[in-house]
């Protein structure tokens, strides 16, 4: 898939949720904050994101856990995307975890500020890599795209937790994202009726277990044909690409999940991600 140059503030937003203390998840008081170096140096920035995450999570913010992204943090992920460097100006995006809300994946998505990702489409690439509870919430005090952010989410579940999630399953998820996101942005396709499509396209994928990009092509394009989705032959071949991706690392999704049964040992069903993150949450 040829990749159209991200502006600043939407990659920017990759490094949204970066880290949660070891052993936070055990805590009465799971809530973590992120700020861009930017948002944090810049007190109406700041206050801007800081009345979005009491407004929606009420949370207290004042006991919460925070951290600070660098450029330097954000550049280590945005050269796998465009190759960019960014300064120390450039990194606004904003992000708060809230591990206490457990008992099902929620993400609630700034509409004011994020413009192209939203939250069905956050939540079906973090349940591509096994992450099923907690509640998440997104937000920047400028414009931005948004789909670079599941890179930091993914890595506050995995820090969290203390086991990495595997490199290929990260790769496949954020490349979920950014597939959907230039869909959006180059069509006349809505983000929700694309990330039904996927929803669709990915449930029937992983029940036939298909790994065959031609059919994975078909089933889109039966998919788009049924619900009257209109995208370009080039879209459809980049989504079966994405889709094939993440297919192909079940293997490693599986590996990920009994390696955090391990860990933890509270997990009743070992053949289940739900099951895995429900245990550990609860």
């Amino acid at each position: 898939m040829q990749k159209s140059t991200i502006g600043i503030v939407i990659l920017s937003i990759i490094v949204l949720g970066m880290i949660i203390p070891i052993g936070f998840s055990g805590q009465a008081d799971s809530v973590v904050i992120t700020y861009g170096e930017t948002t944090y140096a810049n007190s109406d920035y700041k206050n801007t994101v800081d009345s979005f995450f009491k407004s929606q999570a009420n949370a207290d913010l004042g006991n919460a856990n925070s951290k600070v992204i660098t450029a330097s943090e954000v550049n280590k992920i945005a050269s796998t995307i465009t190759g960019k460097t960014y300064g120390s100006n450039q990194i606004f995006s904003s992000a708060l975890v809230d591990l206490n809300e457990n008992d099902n994946l929620e993400v609630s998505v700034d509409k004011s500020k994020i413009t192209t990702i939203t939250g069905d489409m956050y939540l079906s690439a973090l349940k591509s890599s096994g992450i099923t509870a907690g509640h998440v919430y997104v937000t920047s005090p400028v414009s931005a795209t948004g789909e670079s952010a599941l890179a930091g989410i993914m890595n506050s579940y995995e820090v969290a937790t203390n086991v990495e999630i595997p490199d290929t399953v990260k790769e496949a998820a954020n490349n979920e994202i950014y597939t959907q996101s230039e869909i959006v942005q180059n069509s006349n396709v809505s983000a929700e009726e694309l990330s039904e499509l996927v929803d669709d396209v990915k449930e029937t994928v992983k029940e036939e277990n298909v790994t065959d990009h031609q059919t994975i092509v078909n089933i889109i394009n039966n998919y788009t044909i049924v619900n009257n989705i209109n995208i370009t032959n080039s879209d459809i071949e980049n989504l079966a690409t994405s889709i094939e991706q993440i297919q192909n690392v079940q293997g490693d999704i599986n590996n990920y999940q009994a390696e955090v049964s391990d860990v933890f040992n509270n997990t009743t069903d070992t053949n289940s991600l739900q099951g895995l993150f429900g245990g550990l949450f609860n």
